[in-house]
């Protein structure tokens, strides 16, 4: 049997070099960054430059980026900073955000008593801008506005511009989770004024268990982990050199092959969702626009309720998502179909199929057959 993964936007496979150089430094680079002897200075070196190397991708300064344990880590880290540091009193943002977002606002506003205002949503699932605009304008309370980039479910591109643009307007800080653009769309936090951002190794083909914030430079930070005060005091806990290595080869092979990988990975994706409409018309894609979502995601609703689906398509070797990896063993269904669809649209079958550079139109095609036998189409 045949094994295909369009489950991307869980994860995504390690490429071959970003592992050979991780192996590389285990065998060769194992010392604490924090030790002064040589084998310190030798793992403090190589972090500190794979430190600036990120940098240079972004247009910001080497200091402005705090090496984490992943995207959940620096959403956390920047959500406690803007309450606990620099005094945000309220949050905006939506309620089709990632849990790691969601949940720790939720926790914040019960613990320190913040305002958490929600922006509404349309029935594509995007963000409305008048709606953020009328939430600036009531309140000159010192504000965040918490909004994804493209949106891990749905797929849907944030229009990161125009709310910068609001933000600058209103003096509010704007972070946005980009966990599911970076490495996928150019960031230039200098034409982009967005004041914080999140990322994870793992979704451009990087390792597990590493990602990165960013802070603009004139902000401090206050650690939510305390310990060694490493990353400057930042974030204590001794550093995760390997991987930290790992994320920077895999950011570089990402940029420099950005073009060339847009272009393909948006063929695919048009090819499986022309060919599936075409094999079952009466499907529906939960999202945007097409040219208003990411290239890389596309959620299609079933025309039926089928609870096997997800479950047979495995059986077969496809291995696709019902939404985010995060929340696949709840019961709960997605909040973030439920934002925007009605109770009879939200009970049919909607799949997550997220697609790579590694993936091939035989694999798109082998996916389509078992879809119309599975289906009986």
């Amino acid at each position: 049997m045949n094994s295909v993964y369009l489950d991307n936007a869980a994860t995504t496979p390690m490429l071959p070099e970003v592992i050979e150089l991780v192996q590389q430094s285990m065998q060769s680079n194992f010392g604490n960054p924090s030790s002064t002897h040589q084998y310190g200075r030798k793992a403090k070196a190589a972090v500190e430059t794979a430190r600036k190397n990120i940098a240079k991708h972004f247009n910001v300064s080497s200091s402005e980026i705090i090496f984490t344990a992943g995207g959940t880590e620096a959403d956390n880290l920047i959500l406690f900073n803007a309450v606990l540091n620099l005094g945000v009193k309220r949050i905006i943002t939506s309620k089709i955000e990632h849990h790691a977002v969601l949940n720790t606002i939720q926790f914040l506003q019960k613990k320190y008593k913040i305002t958490v205002d929600y922006v509404k949503i349309n029935q594509s699932g995007a963000v409305s801008l008048e709606s953020l605009e009328s939430f600036l304008n009531e309140s000159e309370e010192k504000t965040l506005v918490s909004l994804m980039y493209v949106n891990n479910e749905i797929g849907n591109l944030l229009p990161v511009d125009q709310v910068a643009v609001l933000c600058k307007k209103y003096n509010a800080f704007f972070h946005s989770d980009t966990v599911q653009a970076v490495g996928h769309f150019t960031i230039d936090l200098q034409k982009t004024p967005i004041d914080f951002i999140a990322a994870s190794a793992h979704k451009f083909h990087g390792p597990k268990g590493v990602g990165f914030a960013y802070f603009k430079k004139e902000f401090g930070i206050q650690p939510i982990l305390y310990g060694g005060g490493q990353e400057k005091g930042a974030r204590s806990s001794t550093e995760n050199v390997h991987s930290i290595i790992g994320m920077e080869k895999a950011l570089a092979v990402a940029c420099q092959d950005l073009k060339n990988d847009t272009k393909y990975i948006s063929g695919l994706k048009k090819y499986f969702v022309e060919a599936v409409k075409e094999l079952i018309p009466e499907v529906k894609i939960n999202g945007d626009l097409i040219e208003k979502t990411s290239y890389t995601i596309v959620n299609l609703r079933f025309p039926v309720e089928d609870k096997m689906l997800l479950f047979n398509l495995d059986l077969s070797g496809v291995a696709v998502s019902g939404g985010s990896a995060c929340q696949s063993g709840s019961s709960k269904g997605s909040h973030v179909l439920r934002a925007f669809l009605n109770e009879e649209e939200e009970k049919k079958t909607s799949i997550r199929f997220s697609f790579s550079k590694l993936n091939t139109i035989d694999e798109i095609n082998y996916v389509l057959n078992h879809l119309k036998k599975i289906l009986n189409t």
